[in-house]
């Protein structure tokens, strides 16, 4: 099966529903640990029941006639969010891997043609602020730290990553191909920022 063609963006439009959901499924697998991370570091949140959620967005993917009620779902989602008084690093992270979360649930309830785009910006926007805190400098002017982020290795991972994702959820999605995605997503543990609750 040949590859679709355009760029990344344009082929993220050109995935059917079923395709996006399971982008977006394999992207918020490694949004979780971050997190887990904050869960551990605050004793605020649940990832147990965050994690129940995006479990239930695989079974609806891998199993057709799943009845699954994801307005509900939604709902216990809002529960989980950290408190919006929380400003911290952590807390930030932890509510990308919730946005991304509610981004797929609305998926699975109707047409939501850009949600696979606005999940990859997610991700892609929590290893940028990680990488400017870690590594940024008051010195930099903008095409420096332009520079920076482009030439990181966890920029260059999350771009390697997702475009392995992507070319993953345009194959035909049977039950191996979408655990195969769910395992890719997984990433042995490791979240989107090289950080793992071990």
């Amino acid at each position: 099966m040949s590859k679709p063609a355009g760029g990344f963006k344009a082929r993220l439009k050109q995935l059917d529903r079923s395709q996006q959901a399971a982008f977006m499924a394999a992207l918020c697998e490694r949004l979780l640990p971050n997190y887990g991370l904050y869960a551990q570091m605050s004793g605020v949140g649940d990832p147990r029941a965050l994690r129940v959620i995006l479990d239930l967005a695989w079974e609806a993917l891998l199993v057709r006639e799943a009845k699954i009620d994801f307005a509900r779902q939604a709902e216990k989602l809002v529960e989980l969010e950290p408190p919006g008084d929380d400003d911290s690093f952590g807390a930030r992270r932890a509510v990308e891997a919730v946005m991304a979360l509610a981004t797929l649930l609305d998926t699975l309830q109707s047409e939501t043609p850009d949600a696979p785009q606005a999940v990859s910006g997610l991700s892609m926007s929590g290893v940028q602020a990680y990488i400017e805190m870690t590594e940024g400098s008051e010195a930099d002017d903008a095409e420096q730290a332009a520079e920076r982020l482009r030439e990181h290795p966890l920029m260059d991972d999350e771009r390697g990553f997702q475009a392995a994702v992507l070319e993953a959820a345009e194959q035909r999605l049977d039950r191996e191909a979408l655990k195969a995605l769910r395992r890719l997503g997984r990433n042995d543990g490791v979240s989107n920022l090289g950080l793992s609750l071990d």
